[in-house]
């Protein structure tokens, strides 16, 4: 079980949420150097365990955090500590893609997002263990806070469970299939998978362009939206939510429901339940038969792109890849251009079709995940809950505060249209605040 220190002041501040320690760092009744040193320190104390890390020096960061200090100034993540996922480039730092054919990377330049954070006063902590390639191949050393048996999750493995686990407050990971949104759940933090291409996927290793999705993990909805507003997310109208009472939600089992397990199942009537209590309105939300072959689209799509982005590592490092990547760099399934053709067509059909569909609610709520986390580290979960809305370029933000099994976190997935982000972060954070409350209750 995650040990969360009770104080919020020096060993303690690791816990602070980045909102938090980004109004007290303005305030001045906290320095950077204080909040990066309480993570290095959780990290020292925790890394045999956790194993979050592939990169971290700690005398870097903390000079880091120090130029912050002494340059001042007012950006809205000064000194933040963020951990990066080791697909995403920094100039500073290699990035290894957990590849053993790519050890000695170091690219020497920061990628978009990355540049972005640094612009708004953001440290970069280190790099975060991920599956191999962010898709397939070696499996993250990271292992669950909660059990270090079960797994993080993948392949955003070391993100999510290093902000769970206190050691840094914000942390980027991408999404392909449910490479955001499945560790949160497994690891009990919020996250999001933003609207594609809302943030540029420039300086990170793609392996299907037209669904790869930058996200980051958080442990409050406020702090998503913290990291929205610094990426420049925004919907065309603000969200105005006061309450709960009077928001509409749609619950959408989805046509993989037969695969969700009862703590899912349990979590999502009970969900339900606590929202009705607080004055809201739920329908039942059943998608259209179409989008039953959305799972075998979002294959079809995602291993043609590969063969794009990977066409070089195929030609240079042939058989000496992982040998289910090897299967589908070479097209083990047969797949033809007109198969791409067939699911990029129904992907934009659905597409326009749920965007109608969830314009009626403030949010639809669906699972994040089938269940708990299982046993690791082989087995990282499966993105069939996932897949669909990745494919659609919807948000989606995980909720935490559930729990299966042996107390193991468990999230749900709040999404709707496209371009509707913020309203989303908004209503995470209201409906996390219910479940958190009712939690302790």
């Amino acid at each position: 079980m995650v040990d969360r220190a009770p104080s919020l002041t020096g060993a303690g501040a690791n816990w602070l949420t980045a909102s938090e320690a980004a109004s007290q760092i303005k305030a001045g009744d906290l320095t950077c150097e204080s909040l990066v040193t309480a993570c290095l320190d959780r990290w020292r104390a925790r890394n045999d365990e956790v194993r979050a890390w592939t990169h971290l020096d700690p005398e870097q960061v903390l000079s880091a955090a120090r130029a912050c200090d002494d340059a001042g100034g007012a950006g809205p993540l000064r000194g933040i500590p963020i951990g990066v996922k080791d697909i995403i480039t920094t100039h500073d730092m290699p990035t290894r893609f957990n590849s053993p054919h790519f050890q000695d990377h170091f690219p020497n330049i920061d990628a978009a997002s990355v540049a972005t954070l640094r612009l708004a006063g953001a440290v970069m902590m280190g790099k975060c263990d991920t599956v191999e390639f962010a898709i397939n191949g070696r499996r993250a050393a990271t292992r669950n806070p909660y059990d270090p048996s079960r797994t993080p999750g993948g392949s955003s493995s070391g993100s999510a469970a290093a902000v769970a686990d206190g050691q840094v407050p914000i942390a980027l990971g991408t999404q392909t299939g449910g490479s955001v949104i499945r560790p949160a759940s497994y690891c009990g933090v919020y996250a999001i998978k933003p609207t594609w291409n809302a943030v540029s996927a420039e300086g990170f290793k793609v392996c299907s362009a037209s669904i790869d999705t930058l996200g980051w993990y958080a442990r409050s909805a406020e702090d998503l939206d913290l990291v929205a507003e610094v990426f420049a997310i925004h919907d065309d109208e603000t969200p105005a939510y006061e309450s709960l009472s009077g928001m509409r939600f749609g619950f959408c089992q989805t046509p993989v429901w037969d695969q969700a397990e009862a703590e899912t199942r349990a979590a999502m009537a009970r969900l339900a339940d606590l929202l009705r209590e607080a004055g809201a309105t739920i329908v039942e939300l059943e998608l259209p038969p179409e989008f039953a072959g959305l799972a075998s689209a979002h294959k079809v799509v995602m291993q043609a792109e590969m063969r794009s982005a990977f066409l070089a590592e195929s030609r240079r490092l042939g058989n000496a890849l992982y040998p289910e990547m090897v299967g589908i760099l070479a097209n083990k399934d047969g797949h033809r251009r007109a198969d791409l053709v067939a699911a990029q067509d129904l992907a934009a059909s659905c597409r326009k079709s749920f965007d109608a569909l969830a314009a009626g609610f403030d949010a639809v709520v669906t699972p994040s995940t089938a269940g708990v986390a299982p046993k690791g580290p082989d087995d990282t979960g499966a993105a069939t809950f996932n897949r669909m809305w990745t494919l659609l370029h919807t948000p989606c933000v995980n909720v935490p505060g559930f729990c299966g099994p042996q107390g193991l976190p468990l999230g749900l997935t709040l999404t709707g249209p496209r371009f509707h982000d913020r309203h989303l972060i908004a209503a995470a954070g209201l409906v996390g605040e219910l479940v958190a409350a009712r939690a302790e209750a």
